[in-house]
Protein backbone atom coordinates (compact mmCIF):
# COMPACT_ATOMS: atom_id res chain seq x y z
CA UNK A 1 0.00 0.00 0.00
CA UNK A 2 1.39 3.40 -1.21
CA UNK A 3 1.31 6.04 1.53
CA UNK A 4 -0.07 9.05 -0.83
CA UNK A 5 -2.64 8.80 0.11
CA UNK A 6 -2.60 9.85 3.75
CA UNK A 7 0.12 12.85 2.82
CA UNK A 8 -2.72 14.32 0.40
CA UNK A 9 -5.26 13.80 3.29
CA UNK A 10 -3.30 15.83 5.78
CA UNK A 11 -2.83 18.43 3.41
CA UNK A 12 -6.65 19.03 3.01
CA UNK A 13 -7.00 18.82 6.79
CA UNK A 14 -4.80 21.59 7.75
CA UNK A 15 -5.90 23.72 5.06
CA UNK A 16 -9.22 23.05 6.02
CA UNK A 17 -8.25 24.69 9.18
CA UNK A 18 -5.57 27.06 7.32
CA UNK A 19 -3.16 26.41 10.03
CA UNK A 20 -1.61 23.52 11.49
CA UNK A 21 1.10 21.04 10.94
CA UNK A 22 1.52 19.26 7.78
CA UNK A 23 4.82 18.55 6.57
CA UNK A 24 5.86 16.13 9.60
CA UNK A 25 2.86 13.82 9.48
CA UNK A 26 3.02 13.70 5.62
CA UNK A 27 7.21 12.79 5.74
CA UNK A 28 6.17 9.90 8.33
CA UNK A 29 3.13 8.37 6.51
CA UNK A 30 5.58 5.12 5.44
CA UNK A 31 6.47 4.61 9.34
CA UNK A 32 2.73 4.52 9.95
CA UNK A 33 1.28 2.26 7.93
CA UNK A 34 4.49 -0.03 9.31
CA UNK A 35 3.40 0.84 12.44
CA UNK A 36 -0.55 0.03 12.69
CA UNK A 37 -0.66 -2.69 9.80
CA UNK A 38 2.15 -4.51 10.11
CA UNK A 39 3.97 -3.80 13.80
CA UNK A 40 2.18 -2.88 16.58
CA UNK A 41 -0.15 -5.00 18.61
CA UNK A 42 -3.54 -3.19 19.85
CA UNK A 43 -7.14 -3.27 19.94
CA UNK A 44 -9.04 -0.59 17.74
CA UNK A 45 -12.12 -1.69 19.75
CA UNK A 46 -10.47 -1.81 23.05
CA UNK A 47 -7.80 0.92 22.88
CA UNK A 48 -7.06 0.49 26.81
CA UNK A 49 -6.52 -3.52 26.77
CA UNK A 50 -4.06 -4.25 29.49
CA UNK A 51 -1.25 -5.72 27.22
CA UNK A 52 -1.26 -3.42 24.06
CA UNK A 53 1.80 -2.36 23.39
CA UNK A 54 2.01 1.50 23.62
CA UNK A 55 2.53 4.49 21.47
CA UNK A 56 3.99 7.80 22.10
CA UNK A 57 4.19 10.55 19.59
CA UNK A 58 6.87 13.12 21.39
CA UNK A 59 6.73 15.52 18.25
CA UNK A 60 3.33 15.95 19.40
CA UNK A 61 2.26 18.48 16.64
CA UNK A 62 2.41 15.93 13.65
CA UNK A 63 -0.77 14.42 15.71
CA UNK A 64 -2.49 13.72 12.16
CA UNK A 65 0.05 10.98 11.70
CA UNK A 66 -1.72 9.72 14.97
CA UNK A 67 -5.51 10.59 14.00
CA UNK A 68 -5.75 9.58 10.37
CA UNK A 69 -4.45 5.87 11.29
CA UNK A 70 -6.72 5.73 14.34
CA UNK A 71 -9.50 6.65 11.90
CA UNK A 72 -7.90 4.08 9.70
CA UNK A 73 -8.20 1.05 11.36
CA UNK A 74 -11.32 1.88 12.92
CA UNK A 75 -11.26 3.47 16.46
CA UNK A 76 -14.84 4.09 16.08
CA UNK A 77 -14.88 7.64 17.75
CA UNK A 78 -12.24 8.81 14.76
CA UNK A 79 -14.61 9.21 11.86
CA UNK A 80 -13.87 11.13 9.26
CA UNK A 81 -15.87 14.11 10.28
CA UNK A 82 -14.04 14.30 13.36
CA UNK A 83 -10.72 14.49 11.53
CA UNK A 84 -11.98 17.60 10.09
CA UNK A 85 -12.13 19.10 13.50
CA UNK A 86 -8.15 18.98 13.61
CA UNK A 87 -7.18 21.96 15.37
CA UNK A 88 -10.69 23.70 15.90
CA UNK A 89 -12.37 25.78 18.39
CA UNK A 90 -15.28 23.13 18.91
CA UNK A 91 -14.49 22.01 22.53
CA UNK A 92 -15.53 18.39 21.88
CA UNK A 93 -12.81 17.39 19.36
CA UNK A 94 -11.07 14.62 19.73
CA UNK A 95 -8.31 15.70 17.15
CA UNK A 96 -6.80 18.83 19.42
CA UNK A 97 -3.49 20.17 18.27
CA UNK A 98 -1.54 17.37 20.19
CA UNK A 99 -2.68 14.36 20.55
CA UNK A 100 -4.52 14.21 24.77
CA UNK A 101 -4.44 11.68 27.60
CA UNK A 102 -8.39 11.56 27.87
CA UNK A 103 -9.19 11.04 24.44
CA UNK A 104 -9.10 7.17 23.04
CA UNK A 105 -5.84 5.23 22.06
CA UNK A 106 -3.49 8.22 23.45
CA UNK A 107 -1.08 6.98 26.26
CA UNK A 108 -0.19 10.30 27.47
CA UNK A 109 -0.43 14.04 26.29
CA UNK A 110 2.80 15.78 24.94
CA UNK A 111 2.95 19.35 24.21
CA UNK A 112 6.23 20.33 24.99
CA UNK A 113 9.07 18.78 23.22
CA UNK A 114 10.95 15.99 24.90
CA UNK A 115 8.52 15.10 27.02
CA UNK A 116 7.15 12.47 25.11
CA UNK A 117 10.11 10.29 24.97
CA UNK A 118 11.05 10.57 28.49
CA UNK A 119 7.01 9.46 29.23
CA UNK A 120 8.05 6.36 26.59
CA UNK A 121 11.13 5.13 29.17
CA UNK A 122 8.46 5.31 32.26
CA UNK A 123 6.08 2.87 30.05
CA UNK A 124 9.26 0.89 28.98
CA UNK A 125 10.32 0.61 32.70
CA UNK A 126 6.44 0.12 34.12
CA UNK A 127 6.17 -2.78 31.30
CA UNK A 128 9.52 -4.04 32.18
CA UNK A 129 8.77 -4.35 36.17
CA UNK A 130 5.74 -5.94 35.73
CA UNK A 131 6.94 -8.53 33.36
CA UNK A 132 9.73 -8.98 35.54
CA UNK A 133 7.01 -9.34 39.01
CA UNK A 134 4.87 -11.16 37.42
CA UNK A 135 5.42 -13.59 34.10
CA UNK A 136 6.39 -17.17 35.11
CA UNK A 137 7.44 -19.76 32.09
CA UNK A 138 4.95 -20.45 29.48
CA UNK A 139 2.99 -16.81 30.83
CA UNK A 140 4.18 -13.90 29.22
CA UNK A 141 1.22 -12.15 30.84
CA UNK A 142 2.84 -8.70 30.40
CA UNK A 143 5.28 -8.68 27.56
CA UNK A 144 4.56 -5.56 25.49
CA UNK A 145 6.73 -2.98 23.24
CA UNK A 146 6.44 0.61 23.61
CA UNK A 147 6.94 2.78 20.31
CA UNK A 148 7.92 6.27 20.10
CA UNK A 149 8.15 8.89 17.70
CA UNK A 150 10.06 12.14 17.64
CA UNK A 151 11.49 14.39 15.37
CA UNK A 152 14.51 16.79 15.53
CA UNK A 153 13.28 18.96 18.30
CA UNK A 154 12.63 15.77 20.86
CA UNK A 155 16.18 15.05 20.36
CA UNK A 156 17.58 18.74 20.92
CA UNK A 157 15.73 19.21 24.65
CA UNK A 158 17.64 18.13 27.47
CA UNK A 159 14.99 16.00 29.25
CA UNK A 160 15.39 13.89 25.86
CA UNK A 161 18.85 13.78 26.29
CA UNK A 162 18.31 12.55 30.02
CA UNK A 163 15.84 10.64 29.26
CA UNK A 164 18.01 8.67 26.43
CA UNK A 165 20.62 8.55 28.74
CA UNK A 166 19.39 6.50 31.51
CA UNK A 167 17.34 4.21 28.76
CA UNK A 168 20.57 3.07 27.29
CA UNK A 169 21.92 2.40 31.17
CA UNK A 170 18.65 0.17 31.93
CA UNK A 171 18.95 -1.10 28.45
CA UNK A 172 14.92 -1.28 28.19
CA UNK A 173 15.11 -3.36 24.76
CA UNK A 174 11.18 -2.48 25.02
CA UNK A 175 11.64 0.88 23.94
CA UNK A 176 11.67 1.40 19.88
CA UNK A 177 12.30 4.62 19.16
CA UNK A 178 11.72 6.09 15.20
CA UNK A 179 13.41 9.40 14.47
CA UNK A 180 11.64 11.32 11.57
CA UNK A 181 14.83 13.05 10.35
CA UNK A 182 13.88 15.44 8.29
CA UNK A 183 16.81 17.96 9.42
CA UNK A 184 14.27 20.91 9.49
CA UNK A 185 12.97 22.70 12.64
CA UNK A 186 11.08 26.09 12.73
CA UNK A 187 13.96 28.48 12.08
CA UNK A 188 15.45 26.45 9.30
CA UNK A 189 17.63 23.58 8.76
CA UNK A 190 18.82 21.98 11.87
CA UNK A 191 22.75 22.55 10.76
CA UNK A 192 21.70 26.26 11.77
CA UNK A 193 22.25 25.01 15.31
CA UNK A 194 23.09 20.97 15.85
CA UNK A 195 25.54 19.55 13.33
CA UNK A 196 26.44 15.92 16.09
CA UNK A 197 26.09 12.05 14.98
CA UNK A 198 22.71 11.52 16.28
CA UNK A 199 23.59 7.63 15.51
CA UNK A 200 27.14 8.18 17.25
CA UNK A 201 25.18 9.93 20.27
CA UNK A 202 22.53 6.80 21.00
CA UNK A 203 25.39 4.17 20.70
CA UNK A 204 27.27 6.02 22.68
CA UNK A 205 24.22 5.82 25.61
CA UNK A 206 24.10 2.10 24.81
CA UNK A 207 21.32 2.03 21.98
CA UNK A 208 21.12 0.07 18.80
CA UNK A 209 20.75 1.83 16.25
CA UNK A 210 19.26 1.41 12.48
CA UNK A 211 19.10 3.37 9.68
CA UNK A 212 16.58 3.59 6.94
CA UNK A 213 17.43 5.35 3.84
CA UNK A 214 13.64 6.79 2.18
CA UNK A 215 11.67 6.34 5.00
CA UNK A 216 9.14 8.21 3.23
CA UNK A 217 8.23 5.14 0.92
CA UNK A 218 10.41 1.97 1.93
CA UNK A 219 7.75 0.70 4.35
CA UNK A 220 9.21 -2.99 4.16
CA UNK A 221 12.98 -1.66 5.35
CA UNK A 222 11.06 -0.07 8.28
CA UNK A 223 8.70 -3.44 9.10
CA UNK A 224 11.55 -5.52 9.31
CA UNK A 225 13.81 -2.37 11.46
CA UNK A 226 10.78 -2.52 13.85
CA UNK A 227 10.88 -6.44 14.29
CA UNK A 228 14.52 -6.51 14.46
CA UNK A 229 14.49 -3.73 17.33
CA UNK A 230 11.85 -6.17 19.05
CA UNK A 231 14.41 -8.68 19.19
CA UNK A 232 17.40 -6.40 20.43
CA UNK A 233 18.69 -6.34 23.80
CA UNK A 234 19.18 -2.79 24.07
CA UNK A 235 16.96 0.09 23.48
CA UNK A 236 16.67 1.37 19.61
CA UNK A 237 16.62 4.05 17.91
CA UNK A 238 15.57 3.77 14.00
CA UNK A 239 16.96 6.75 12.21
CA UNK A 240 14.05 7.71 9.69
CA UNK A 241 15.48 9.62 6.87
CA UNK A 242 12.48 11.87 5.35
CA UNK A 243 11.49 14.54 3.45
CA UNK A 244 9.38 16.72 5.39
CA UNK A 245 5.96 17.91 3.51
CA UNK A 246 6.99 15.52 0.73
CA UNK A 247 5.57 16.43 -2.77
CA UNK A 248 4.45 20.46 -1.57
CA UNK A 249 5.80 23.22 -3.28
CA UNK A 250 7.80 24.35 -0.04
CA UNK A 251 9.29 20.35 0.56
CA UNK A 252 12.31 20.00 2.65
CA UNK A 253 11.91 24.00 4.10
CA UNK A 254 10.92 25.25 7.39
CA UNK A 255 7.90 26.91 5.78
CA UNK A 256 7.00 23.16 5.32
CA UNK A 257 6.63 22.77 9.04
CA UNK A 258 3.94 24.36 10.80
CA UNK A 259 1.52 26.34 7.94
CA UNK A 260 -0.99 25.05 5.81
CA UNK A 261 0.16 24.72 2.07
CA UNK A 262 -2.53 27.26 0.37
CA UNK A 263 -4.87 25.98 -1.73
CA UNK A 264 -2.58 25.52 -4.69
CA UNK A 265 -0.07 24.05 -2.80
CA UNK A 266 -2.45 21.35 -2.06
CA UNK A 267 -3.61 21.20 -5.44
CA UNK A 268 0.33 20.25 -5.60
CA UNK A 269 0.36 18.21 -3.45
CA UNK A 270 -2.05 15.91 -5.01
CA UNK A 271 -0.93 16.38 -8.45
CA UNK A 272 2.61 14.76 -7.41
CA UNK A 273 0.91 11.91 -5.54
CA UNK A 274 -1.23 10.98 -8.53
CA UNK A 275 -4.54 12.37 -6.71
CA UNK A 276 -7.66 14.55 -8.84
CA UNK A 277 -6.61 17.95 -7.31
CA UNK A 278 -10.61 19.08 -7.87
CA UNK A 279 -11.43 15.89 -4.67
CA UNK A 280 -10.86 16.55 -1.05
CA UNK A 281 -10.78 14.42 1.93
CA UNK A 282 -10.49 11.37 -0.48
CA UNK A 283 -9.87 7.81 1.13
CA UNK A 284 -10.78 5.39 -1.22
CA UNK A 285 -12.55 1.87 -0.65
CA UNK A 286 -9.23 0.16 -1.53
CA UNK A 287 -7.30 2.18 0.96
CA UNK A 288 -10.29 1.03 3.61
CA UNK A 289 -9.58 -2.58 2.09
CA UNK A 290 -6.16 -3.36 3.20
CA UNK A 291 -7.00 -1.74 6.72
CA UNK A 292 -10.26 -4.15 7.50
CA UNK A 293 -8.26 -6.81 9.56
CA UNK A 294 -6.66 -4.53 12.05
CA UNK A 295 -10.09 -4.87 13.76
CA UNK A 296 -10.42 -8.70 14.04
CA UNK A 297 -6.81 -8.73 14.58
CA UNK A 298 -7.03 -6.64 17.78
CA UNK A 299 -10.37 -8.60 19.01
CA UNK A 300 -8.16 -11.79 18.33
CA UNK A 301 -4.95 -10.15 20.63
CA UNK A 302 -7.00 -9.07 23.15
CA UNK A 303 -9.09 -12.47 23.75
CA UNK A 304 -5.89 -14.30 23.66
CA UNK A 305 -4.10 -12.53 26.34
CA UNK A 306 -7.80 -12.47 28.18
CA UNK A 307 -7.52 -16.33 28.05
CA UNK A 308 -3.95 -16.63 29.14
CA UNK A 309 -4.31 -14.23 32.10
CA UNK A 310 -7.40 -16.51 33.38
CA UNK A 311 -5.07 -19.59 33.19
CA UNK A 312 -2.73 -17.70 35.08
CA UNK A 313 -4.69 -16.69 37.73
CA UNK A 314 -5.79 -20.27 37.70
CA UNK A 315 -2.17 -21.84 38.13
CA UNK A 316 -0.69 -19.00 40.38
CA UNK A 317 -3.73 -17.55 42.00
CA UNK A 318 -1.75 -15.24 44.67
CA UNK A 319 0.13 -13.46 41.77
CA UNK A 320 -2.68 -13.25 39.89
CA UNK A 321 -5.28 -11.62 42.49
CA UNK A 322 -2.36 -9.37 43.12
CA UNK A 323 -1.96 -8.47 39.20
CA UNK A 324 -5.85 -8.28 38.74
CA UNK A 325 -6.01 -5.93 41.63
CA UNK A 326 -3.14 -3.68 40.17
CA UNK A 327 -4.90 -3.77 36.64
CA UNK A 328 -8.20 -2.47 38.87
CA UNK A 329 -5.85 0.25 40.63
CA UNK A 330 -6.41 -1.34 43.60
CA UNK A 331 -3.77 -1.03 46.87
CA UNK A 332 -3.91 -3.63 49.33
CA UNK A 333 -6.16 -3.13 51.95
CA UNK A 334 -3.00 -3.30 54.49
CA UNK A 335 -2.25 -0.26 53.48
CA UNK A 336 -3.31 2.56 55.67
CA UNK A 337 -2.45 0.08 58.57
CA UNK A 338 1.69 0.54 57.96
CA UNK A 339 1.55 4.26 59.03
CA UNK A 340 3.04 4.46 62.30
CA UNK A 341 0.82 5.35 65.00
CA UNK A 342 3.43 7.22 67.24
CA UNK A 343 6.72 9.38 66.26
CA UNK A 344 9.48 10.55 67.95
CA UNK A 345 8.77 12.84 70.94
CA UNK A 346 11.85 15.10 69.64
CA UNK A 347 11.62 17.50 66.59
CA UNK A 348 11.91 15.52 62.95
CA UNK A 349 12.31 16.83 59.72
CA UNK A 350 10.06 16.07 57.88
CA UNK A 351 11.88 14.33 55.39
CA UNK A 352 12.30 12.08 58.24
CA UNK A 353 9.23 11.72 59.06
CA UNK A 354 8.04 11.20 55.16
CA UNK A 355 10.35 7.87 55.50
CA UNK A 356 9.03 7.18 58.23
CA UNK A 357 5.37 7.06 56.53
CA UNK A 358 6.04 6.05 53.38
CA UNK A 359 9.09 3.63 53.40
CA UNK A 360 6.68 0.63 54.68
CA UNK A 361 3.83 1.40 52.75
CA UNK A 362 6.42 1.06 49.84
CA UNK A 363 7.79 -2.19 51.12
CA UNK A 364 5.24 -3.57 51.15
CA UNK A 365 2.64 -2.77 48.43
CA UNK A 366 4.16 -3.48 44.88
CA UNK A 367 2.38 -0.72 42.77
CA UNK A 368 4.93 1.92 44.77
CA UNK A 369 7.99 2.55 42.54
CA UNK A 370 10.09 5.50 43.95
CA UNK A 371 12.66 7.65 42.00
CA UNK A 372 15.18 9.37 43.52
CA UNK A 373 17.78 12.31 41.93
CA UNK A 374 21.11 10.81 43.32
CA UNK A 375 19.86 11.95 47.01
CA UNK A 376 18.92 8.78 48.66
CA UNK A 377 21.35 9.60 51.96
CA UNK A 378 19.00 12.62 52.07
CA UNK A 379 15.77 12.14 51.32
CA UNK A 380 15.01 9.33 53.03
CA UNK A 381 13.01 7.31 50.41
CA UNK A 382 15.13 4.11 50.77
CA UNK A 383 13.45 1.17 52.38
CA UNK A 384 15.02 -1.49 54.65
CA UNK A 385 15.37 -4.06 52.30
CA UNK A 386 14.68 -2.54 48.94
CA UNK A 387 15.76 -3.69 45.54
CA UNK A 388 16.99 -1.49 43.01
CA UNK A 389 15.45 -1.52 39.58
CA UNK A 390 18.37 -1.99 37.46
CA UNK A 391 20.05 -3.30 34.10
CA UNK A 392 20.72 -7.12 35.77
CA UNK A 393 23.77 -7.37 33.68
CA UNK A 394 25.36 -4.19 35.67
CA UNK A 395 27.38 -4.95 38.11
CA UNK A 396 28.37 -1.35 39.92
CA UNK A 397 32.10 -1.01 41.49
CA UNK A 398 29.30 0.85 44.75
CA UNK A 399 27.86 -3.08 44.84
CA UNK A 400 24.16 -1.41 44.56
CA UNK A 401 22.77 -3.88 42.35
CA UNK A 402 19.31 -5.06 41.03
CA UNK A 403 16.98 -6.19 38.04
CA UNK A 404 13.84 -5.23 36.58
CA UNK A 405 11.80 -6.49 39.46
CA UNK A 406 13.17 -3.81 41.89
CA UNK A 407 11.14 -0.68 42.85
CA UNK A 408 13.24 2.16 43.69
CA UNK A 409 15.17 3.83 40.69
CA UNK A 410 18.25 5.28 41.01
CA UNK A 411 17.88 8.04 38.63
CA UNK A 412 20.91 10.16 38.82
CA UNK A 413 20.93 13.94 38.37
CA UNK A 414 18.41 14.06 35.85
CA UNK A 415 15.67 15.56 37.94
CA UNK A 416 13.72 16.77 34.66
CA UNK A 417 13.27 13.36 33.16
CA UNK A 418 13.09 11.69 36.67
CA UNK A 419 9.27 13.56 36.54
CA UNK A 420 8.70 13.08 33.27
CA UNK A 421 9.43 9.27 33.48
CA UNK A 422 7.11 9.05 36.42
CA UNK A 423 4.71 10.86 33.95
CA UNK A 424 5.16 7.80 31.73
CA UNK A 425 4.99 4.76 34.75
CA UNK A 426 1.86 6.45 36.36
CA UNK A 427 0.19 6.58 32.57
CA UNK A 428 0.69 2.96 31.97
CA UNK A 429 -2.44 2.20 33.26
CA UNK A 430 -4.27 4.08 35.98
CA UNK A 431 -3.05 3.31 39.58
CA UNK A 432 -1.29 0.39 38.56
CA UNK A 433 1.94 2.13 39.80
CA UNK A 434 2.22 4.82 42.18
CA UNK A 435 5.24 6.68 41.37
CA UNK A 436 7.15 8.76 43.86
CA UNK A 437 9.48 11.15 43.09
CA UNK A 438 11.82 12.94 45.51
CA UNK A 439 15.01 15.77 45.29
CA UNK A 440 15.31 19.26 47.13
CA UNK A 441 12.84 21.19 46.46
CA UNK A 442 15.06 23.50 44.27
CA UNK A 443 15.41 20.98 41.90
CA UNK A 444 11.96 20.96 41.46
CA UNK A 445 12.16 24.31 39.24
CA UNK A 446 14.54 21.55 36.89
CA UNK A 447 11.99 19.30 36.47
CA UNK A 448 8.78 21.61 37.13
CA UNK A 449 7.78 21.50 33.16
CA UNK A 450 7.21 17.76 33.77
CA UNK A 451 5.08 17.63 37.14
CA UNK A 452 3.18 20.38 35.56
CA UNK A 453 2.06 17.66 32.49
CA UNK A 454 1.03 15.07 35.09
CA UNK A 455 -0.64 17.55 36.66
CA UNK A 456 -2.66 18.35 33.41
CA UNK A 457 -2.94 14.41 32.78
CA UNK A 458 -4.54 14.12 36.30
CA UNK A 459 -2.19 11.15 37.10
CA UNK A 460 -1.41 9.54 40.87
CA UNK A 461 2.13 10.28 41.47
CA UNK A 462 3.96 11.63 44.77
CA UNK A 463 6.60 14.09 44.66
CA UNK A 464 8.66 14.73 47.76
CA UNK A 465 11.06 17.97 47.75
CA UNK A 466 13.06 18.52 50.72
CA UNK A 467 15.61 20.98 51.90
CA UNK A 468 13.61 23.94 51.46
CA UNK A 469 13.65 25.72 55.09
CA UNK A 470 15.84 28.60 56.38
CA UNK A 471 16.93 25.97 58.68
CA UNK A 472 19.28 24.97 55.85
CA UNK A 473 21.32 28.30 55.69
CA UNK A 474 24.32 26.95 55.42
CA UNK A 475 23.67 25.96 51.95
CA UNK A 476 22.88 29.56 51.16
CA UNK A 477 19.61 31.08 49.27
CA UNK A 478 19.82 28.38 46.08
CA UNK A 479 18.35 26.20 48.53
CA UNK A 480 15.71 27.88 49.63
CA UNK A 481 13.38 28.60 46.63
CA UNK A 482 10.54 30.73 48.00
CA UNK A 483 9.39 31.71 44.38
CA UNK A 484 8.49 28.16 43.40
CA UNK A 485 6.23 27.65 46.24
CA UNK A 486 4.05 29.96 44.34
CA UNK A 487 3.71 27.93 40.73
CA UNK A 488 3.20 24.47 42.41
CA UNK A 489 0.20 26.06 44.75
CA UNK A 490 -1.11 27.21 40.87
CA UNK A 491 -1.49 24.00 39.13
CA UNK A 492 -4.50 22.28 38.42
CA UNK A 493 -4.98 19.44 39.91
CA UNK A 494 -2.49 19.26 42.44
CA UNK A 495 -2.59 19.02 45.45
CA UNK A 496 0.53 21.13 47.61
CA UNK A 497 1.07 20.53 51.24
CA UNK A 498 3.96 21.69 53.69
CA UNK A 499 3.25 19.64 56.43
CA UNK A 500 4.76 21.08 59.65
CA UNK A 501 5.68 18.11 61.81
CA UNK A 502 5.54 14.75 61.88
CA UNK A 503 1.57 13.84 62.50
CA UNK A 504 0.75 16.61 59.83
CA UNK A 505 3.48 14.59 57.24
CA UNK A 506 1.68 11.19 57.55
CA UNK A 507 -1.71 12.86 57.42
CA UNK A 508 -0.29 14.20 53.99
CA UNK A 509 0.82 11.31 53.12
CA UNK A 510 -2.61 9.40 53.37
CA UNK A 511 -4.47 12.33 51.88
CA UNK A 512 -2.11 12.17 48.94
CA UNK A 513 -1.99 8.56 48.11
CA UNK A 514 -6.06 8.97 48.42
CA UNK A 515 -6.40 11.70 46.10
CA UNK A 516 -7.03 11.36 42.30
CA UNK A 517 -4.69 13.62 41.24
CA UNK A 518 -0.84 14.95 41.45
CA UNK A 519 0.78 15.15 45.25
CA UNK A 520 3.40 17.37 46.40
CA UNK A 521 5.52 18.02 49.86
Amino acid sequence: MHPNWDKCLISDLVQNYKGGHPGGAMGMAAIGIALWKYVMKYSPTNPSYFNRDRFVLSNGHTCLFQYTFHHLVGYEHMTLDELKTYHSSEEESFCPGHPEIEHPGIEVTTGPLGQGIANAVGLAIASKNLAATYNKPDFPVVNNNIFCMVGDACLQEGVGLEAISIAGHLQLDNLVVMYDNNQITCDGSVDLTNTEDINAKFKACGWNVIEIADANYDILSIVKAMEDAKNSDKPTLINCHTIIGIGAPVQGTAVAHGAAFGDEGVRQVKLFNGFNPDEKFVVSDEVYEFFSDIKQRGINHENNWNQLFENYKNSYPELGEELQNRIDGKLPKIWKDLIPKKFPIQDTPSRKSGGLVLNPIAENCNSFMVGVADLSPSVNMAWNGKKDFQNPNIKTTCGINGDYSGRYIHMGIREHAMCAIANGIAAYNKNTFIPVTSTFFMFYLYAAPAVRMGSLMELKIIHVGTHDSIGTGEDGPTHQPIALAAFYRSLPNFYYFRPCDSIETAACYETAIEADGISFQ
